[in-house]
């Protein structure tokens, strides 16, 4: 099984794109690095806890109350708090970060969704809440190992990918034309930007960083079909006038990042 499999998803706008899914060994990684990470955290959670009860437990011995159950609940808040901040690490960081947590940033990995877009709450919580059965039992390893898409439990439930990040340059990210810049100011005055989601968008945007990278007529064919799915939501009769289909995406780009910088 090749460490570098190549997979082809198809986006909600119908485009395919094609990513490079993570192999086990930068998933491994990744993973080191968060549990050294997580376990720096839950050791100070306990010193903490630790000090927390033995203070409670020496105000109720003064106090002459009868508190035999109370170390039995303690316990098991402690034991709950501590399942909270394990799952709660990786939902965290993986929904804040865009698919990434510090181990995977460091091994230049990141989780999608099988569609292409980023991941959500409700995928990254399933993929967590399931964490612990793929590693206890080693279920994640053997699936990601033998799997056709190399996705561990989490990954099949949550309907997620763990793929390579591939990083261009910022310059290239952003590099616009001057016609792009100037059609951006227009196009909210041509149609209503706010039918593009924030998946849309992130399908365009990774369109204009992936484009350097492709052929010249894989591009033009991609740009085609994509500026063609986004005009249909954006419900524009036609193209403005003069406008390519790189150029119309590059607006439509740049018009929402000004108009929605949240995203």
């Amino acid at each position: 099984m090749s460490l570098f499999k190549q997979i082809k998803v198809l986006t909600p706008e119908s485009v395919e794109l094609e990513f490079t899914l993570a192999g086990i060994g930068s998933r491994a990684l990744a993973l080191v690095i968060d549990y050294q990470l997580l376990a720096v955290s839950l050791i100070l959670f306990w010193i903490l806890w630790d000090f927390f009860t033995r203070r409670l437990l020496e105000l109720l011995d003064t106090l002459d109350v009868n508190y035999s159950q109370v170390p039995i609940w303690l316990a098991a808040i402690a034991f709950l708090v501590t399942y909270i901040l394990y799952t709660g690490y990786f939902v965290y960081f993986e929904v804040v970060w865009q698919g990434q947590t510090p181990g995977k940033r460091f091994a230049k990995i990141r989780v999608i969704r099988d569609n292409g877009t980023p991941v959500g709450l409700a995928s990254a919580t399933l993929r967590s809440l399931l964490r612990p059965l793929d590693d206890l039992i080693f279920i994640g390893a053997f699936l990601i190992f033998w799997g056709r898409q190399e996705k561990r439990l989490g990954d099949l439930i949550a309907g997620t990918l763990v793929i390579q990040e591939e990083r261009p340059t910022v310059q290239t990210a952003l590099t616009v034309s001057d016609a792009a810049t100037a059609l951006a100011t227009e196009l909210p005055q041509l149609t209503e930007l706010s039918r593009l989601q924030p998946d849309d968008f992130a399908i365009v945007s990774e369109f204009l960083r992936r484009r350097p990278s492709m052929s010249a007529q894989g591009r033009a064919k991609l740009s085609r079909k994509l500026a063609d799915e986004i005009q249909q939501i954006l419900r524009l009769e036609q193209l403005p006038d003069g406008a390519t289909a790189d150029l119309f995406l590059e607006a439509v780009y740049l018009a929402y990042q000004n108009n929605f910088p949240t995203y």
